[in-house]
């Protein structure tokens, strides 16, 4: 062992890793950073970054085909090659990946390629042993762990990465041949993305629920608006389907089900839907990675994976010992992680001592989320069903059919909705289903974060002729003040 002693060592580089690794080096700690595959985690290299990569190729190519014409441009007939799309997916990932690693090695960060392990110590003079690459054993004064999640692998569904498969799989470097039929089991976030992708490359698309609607957590009229456009796409959504098992049949994949709705004491008898397609897609679904880390040694509890921490300083049972993003069980959202891992490094480092740092607490009131189907949907804070519970609210919309900039573009699909309280005219909550609705979202976000009012965010001057007009009207909306929206009277 190494006589060296470092003030963090973080286990695990994807987003919530990485990112602390890098936030306390720039504090000035002296950082080890472990990963066993690539830095980047899920998020890079099997996640978030792939599938934009791919959703952006097909996002462009309807753009071409609906909008070329009547933009007087004339390009003949459009062509599609999912091979050459992955084969930019692939560059993309690879850039960011290498940019990554060159961060950390500009800011000192020790990376060893391996598995962590704690094996023992308590704080101040942690061990971590380091197998199946860089093979160390490291000494830390505290622990961050950030080891994330994988899809997980639910038996009745027999995934064996041939045929039925995980999103690891369906993003995989080397998958590059379009099923003609893909069965996608799961109309959530994931599910929804790569239904909009492979439909877009030519595929077929079966898509299977449990949940009597996709995408659930969202906005009724959110759902009910991209709902319209995956069936206007030739999207079969089969929702309240218990899916009991998926086989591989050799030449192709079939799933049986029933109605959710059916007892499941009834399930055997019940009457029985079977869907048959080319590949399967598992977007049902992940398990936390909390597996050999060397937890019960320094006596940190976890509950079927999920590692046991307090929740406003992430801090587990062993002191000096944290853990941040989808391992912890909270919001499984890469910059969620990233938060948690500013919020874990300034707690570690201010219980040190030394350096510019003080103790932080997390708040999760104001984390905005992004769907990127075609069109995108953002949202964040309250929905209006929620918020209407707790008291009196204004809702405020706005359609980019009303919007300058958006008609300009051919953007004309969508809206966006502001939630007011009646009382204080704070912003509870926004949703917005259109062209850039995660950057809207985003500029919402930070109005919540300074606690400003419906008021003081329209009296705010935004450029004209811009997307980000749609804030503008919807806050005013709010109090039934929008300009280019007629009907509504004051409020």
């Amino acid at each position: 062992m190494s006589e060296e002693i470092y003030d963090i060592t973080v286990i695990g580089g994807g987003p919530g890793g990485y990112h602390a690794a890098l936030r306390a080096s720039q504090f000035g700690a002296k950082v080890a950073l472990i990963e066993r595959d690539k830095l980047g985690g899920t998020c890079l290299n099997r996640g978030c970054i792939p599938t934009k990569a791919l959703y952006s190729s097909a996002k462009l190519a309807e753009e071409i085909h609906e909008k070329a014409a009547d933009f007087g441009i004339s390009v003949g007939e459009v062509k599609l090659d999912f091979a050459k799309a992955v084969e930019r997916k692939n560059k993309v990932v690879k850039e960011l990946v290498e940019g990554i690693e060159a961060l950390e090695k500009k800011a000192k960060v020790a990376i060893f390629k391996g598995h962590g392990k704690i094996v023992g110590g308590s704080i101040d003079s942690y061990e971590v042993e380091i197998s199946g690459g860089d093979n160390a054993k490291i000494k830390t004064k505290r622990i961050i762990i950030a080891t994330g999640s994988k899809p997980a692998l639910i038996p009745a569904f027999n995934i064996d990465h041939d045929r039925i498969l995980t999103s690891d799989d369906i993003l995989s470097p080397d998958f590059k041949t379009v099923p003609n039929t893909l069965l996608i089991i799961g109309a959530g976030v994931i599910g929804c993305e790569f239904a909009n992708i492979f439909r877009t490359f030519g595929a077929k698309v079966i898509m299977l629920e449990y949940l009597p609607t996709p995408i659930a957590t969202e906005e009724r009229l959110v759902i009910n608006e991209l709902k319209k456009k995956l069936v206007g796409m030739g999207i079969e959504i089969y929702v309240s389907q218990n899916v009991l098992k998926v086989e591989n049949t050799g030449s192709g994949v079939r799933a049986t089900c029933c109605s959710a709705d059916v007892p499941r004491d009834q399930v055997d008898s019940a009457e029985k839907t079977t869907y048959d397609a080319d590949i399967c897609l598992v977007s049902i679904g992940r398990a936390r990675v909390s597996d050999n880390l060397g937890l019960e040694s320094v006596g940190i509890e976890s509950d079927r994976g999920q590692i046991k921490c307090d929740p406003k300083t992430l801090e587990t049972a062993a002191k000096g010992i944290y853990a941040i993003g989808d391992v912890t069980g909270g919001i499984m959202l890469a910059h969620v992680a990233s938060y948690e891992g500013d919020v874990a490094v300034e707690n570690a480092l201010s219980s040190i001592g030394g350096f510019d740092t003080h103790p932080r607490e997390t708040d999760y009131s104001i984390v905005p989320a992004t769907i990127f189907t075609s069109p995108e949907i953002g949202s964040v804070g309250l929905r209006e069903k929620v918020a209407k519970e707790r008291g009196k609210v204004f809702v405020g919309r706005f359609a980019y059919a009303s919007l300058g900039k958006a008609k300009c573009m051919g953007e004309e699909k969508g809206f966006l909705m502001v939630i007011g309280d009646v009382e204080t005219d704070k912003i509870l909550g926004a949703s917005c289903i259109g062209h850039e609705a995660p950057e809207l979202i985003a500029e919402i976000a930070a109005a919540m974060a300074a606690g400003m009012t419906c008021t003081q965010l329209g009296h705010v001057i935004h450029s004209h002729p811009t997307i980000s007009e749609m804030v503008l009207e919807a806050v005013e909306d709010v109090h039934g003040m929008a300009i280019h929206k007629a009907g509504r009277k004051r409020r």
